[in-house]
């Protein structure tokens, strides 16, 4: 039977941007060794042959002496990592066939400055009741991801088991080579929670139990996601992971439900927000779980480039690329425009030179080597969708790679047109800036403010297969509140998942743009962790934000009640003021008055505003509502809409034959439903019009599902291009993607 499968990508967008080496080249008791009186003087090369060669040139290889071939590839390029002599290795460049061979080298992993970031120097330094140091001892955290390397030396004594639900047993370690497109992003998650060795995680000694349910390549469905979720409501674990997503905001999608059953079971769940900001809306399940902790990304103490365009007045950001080299350009250079990278397009003088490829067609690998031959110095690849991206290169290349928005690629175009084209490059010190990468709610629907909080997701060094990596993104950010979390935990064992995620919360630190401007609370939630603040938390005050939900402009009046929680932690009396919000005009307040909390005490108490929408401006609304305990202010954020904002009408598409006979189905997401919904096929090479595959009024929101018979589709058997649009209330949003129709 053919199975319709739903699959999510996991969000890894990933980069290196520290200035070490891409892998840490440490022999594995699970790897073949050289004798040991030639370990003294050997290392490790990275070699990238023709296609057409690479039976010849290993063949070669395993002839020589003092070589060993440790890695063999064949899916994103053909090649193979070997090590052995220096001296034999530099004759690997005079064989045949050869394209590119490269060192890896050697190297210690630095401080994480994130972990001091976070606080977790201070914590290491405070005890649980049983006098214990927070380490996260006795704390079990489930890792939903890729499968964890246990054998990597600075886990290996964390790991404790776990489930396998790629192939069905036991075993969750990571796709290696072999098996398919090799992983290592659950490594490196693992690692951030708990490494315990030459690197240290925010939670040394937590137990990690790995959960694989992501394969080759880091995809998965989402039968295996939440049959992993499932499992670890079962094993009843402490703490819950899951860095992955998909671009569908809504509350309602299964793995955000799923969520919010764990959090129910008493685990504490954290999840990434998304790396499809910077735009509103862009947040994306499981990060929309209500439930959850969703998780945004700042930036640990760094310095980060920005390019300065002779004729541009601002700054343009770059992302680095993942396995280039970092991009430490001084000196001022010059642009030349290189199509999308296909060897003429490089037949231009590069040599020396940057140059500037468009996004698509080649992998960013082949662009790059491409690049690289012709000679170029670096390599800017500007995004062909709106907003910048960041991904990564399949092997090291010894050149500076980055990534550039679809609208800053054009502004550099148009002043190569005019011979502006020199460049130089600006350093700036930051830290505690949100990524413009990560995503920003609020959620469809429910108007509910997410991420919940922001942590580290920029240039973090952790575990990977082999070594250690610094990668980026918000899958990096979640595990670092997971690894708070543990902390949390084991200082407070009888805290359910509502009070730690409130103590994170309300103890926050709230970030600021460059301009000096507050953030929005869609933006940061309540701001980046502090844990040695949570551990401390007096009083806790939940939900740690709160929506109003909707109000249309043609009400007269609205009154909507939030009931909030305040939660006395301490061995002492507490008295709790609630400041009154500035005045607007047609909103008023309904706050309690002072509130008095005895030693460890709960009150609960209804929050009330009162509104005239036809007197409110439409769009989103939201603030900070503050309470003042002692010394200490509580910001809670606050959200309401006034008539239906600007969301995407349409979010996620997928595509595949049904469970029936005959039969395709395809599935979407309509965060409030739409007055016309239908897929468009087009001719994939001229983008003609063909017709309609499906048509429909009227659809309620939610996820929507919808079985084609074969049969009655009359399209010839092959390859289109599917658009499938949405209208609602006079918007229109549209999501494309290219589907096979019969065999």
């Amino acid at each position: 039977m053919r199975k319709f499968i739903r699959f999510i990508p996991i969000l890894i967008i990933i980069c290196t941007l520290f200035d070490t080496p891409i892998l840490h080249a440490e022999t594995y008791p699970n790897k073949p060794e050289l004798p040991e009186e030639e370990k003294e003087a050997i290392n490790r090369m990275l070699v990238i042959v023709d296609s057409n060669s690479y039976d010849a040139v290993k063949h070669k290889v395993e002839k020589m002496k003092k070589v060993k071939i440790l890695h063999t590839y064949e899916h994103a390029f053909h090649g193979f990592s070997i090590e052995g002599d220096p001296l034999v290795l530099q004759t690997i460049n005079e064989l045949e066939g050869v394209r590119h061979a490269s060192e890896v080298i050697t190297y210690a992993p630095h401080l994480m400055e994130n972990v001091t970031l976070i606080g977790g120097d201070e914590v290491r330094g405070m005890y649980d009741q049983e006098k214990r140091r927070l380490t996260g001892k006795g704390v079990k955290v489930a890792v939903i991801d890729t499968g964890v390397d246990y054998h990597h030396p600075d886990l290996d004594q964390n790991y404790t088991g776990g489930m396998d639900f790629i192939d069905g047993d036991e075993d969750p370690m990571e796709t290696l080579a072999e098996d398919g497109d090799e992983t290592l992003h659950g490594t490196h998650v693992a690692g951030i929670i708990a490494a315990n060795g030459r690197l240290k995680g925010v939670a040394p000694e937590a137990e990690i139990i790995a959960y694989r349910a992501l394969g080759p390549g880091g995809m998965g469905s989402s039968d295996q996601v939440i049959a992993a979720i499932d499992q670890a409501i079962e094993d009843k674990v402490d703490i819950l992971n899951l860095s992955l997503g998909n671009n569908v905001n809504g509350p309602d999608w299964p793995t955000s439900r799923a969520l919010d059953r764990a959090v129910e079971a008493g685990i504490v769940a954290v999840t990434s927000s998304g790396n499809s900001g910077p735009g509103v809306w862009t947040v994306g399940s499981p990060g929309t779980s209500a439930k959850a902790i969703s998780v945004g990304a700042s930036s640990p103490p760094l310095k980060k480039p920005y390019l300065q365009i002779a004729g541009l007045k601002e700054k343009i950001v770059i992302e680095p690329l993942q396995g280039a080299s970092p991009w430490d350009l001084t000196s001022v250079h010059h642009i030349v425009e290189a199509g999308i990278g296909e060897k003429q397009d490089l037949l231009k003088d590069v040599k020396g030179q940057i140059a500037l490829i468009e996004r698509g067609k080649l992998s960013f690998t082949e662009k790059v080597l491409n690049a690289k031959d012709a000679g170029a110095k670096a390599v800017i690849i500007s995004n062909n969708l709106k907003g910048n991206f960041i991904g990564s290169l399949e092997i090291p290349v010894e050149i500076p790679v980055v990534s550039v928005s679809k609208e800053d690629g054009n502004k550099i175009k148009k002043q190569i047109q005019k011979s502006q084209s020199s460049v130089r490059t600006i350093f700036q010190e930051e830290k505690d800036t949100l990524a413009d990468f990560s995503s920003r709610g609020p959620v469809t629907n429910t108007w509910a403010i997410k991420p919940d909080v922001v942590a580290p997701g920029v240039a973090i060094e952790s575990t990977v297969p082999d070594g250690y990596m610094a990668l980026q993104g918000t899958s990096m950010a979640a595990p670092h509140v997971a690894g708070a979390c543990a902390l949390i935990k084991q200082a407070h064992p009888n805290w359910n998942p509502e009070q730690v995620k409130a103590s994170l919360m309300n103890t926050a630190s709230r970030l600021i743009d460059k301009e000096k401007h507050l953030l929005k609370p869609t933006e940061q939630g309540t701001g980046r962790i502090n844990i040695t603040k949570a551990i401390e938390a007096e009083v806790l005050a939940y939900p740690g934000s709160f929506s109003f939900g909707k109000f249309e402009r043609h009400q007269t009046r609205a009154k909507r009640v939030w009931t909030l929680t305040l939660d006395n932690q301490s061995d002492d009396r507490q008295k709790i003021s609630f400041v009154t919000p500035k005045s607007k005009q047609g909103i008023s307040w309904s706050l309690p008055k002072t509130i008095y909390l005895e030693k460890g005490e709960k009150k609960e108490m209804t929050i009330g505003i009162d509104i005239t929408p036809s007197l409110v401006e439409a769009g989103i609304h939201q603030d900070w509502l503050e309470l003042e305990q002692g010394n200490h202010i509580l910001k809670l954020p606050y959200l309401y809409v006034i008539d239906e904002p600007n969301y995407p009408r349409v979010m996620g598409f997928e595509f595949g034959y049904s469970d029936k006979k005959n039969a395709y189905m395809y599935q979407t997401y309509l965060p409030g439903g739409a007055d016309e919904l239908g897929v468009a096929l087009y001719d994939p090479d001229t983008m003609v019009f063909l017709g309609f595959l499906d048509w429909k009024r009227n659809v309620s929101r939610g996820l929507f599902e919808r079985e084609i018979n074969i049969e009655t589709t009359k399209w010839k058997d092959g390859v289109y291009k599917a658009i499938l649009f949405a209208k609602k209330d006079g918007l229109e949003n549209q999501v494309e993607a290219d589907i096979l129709l019969g065999e």
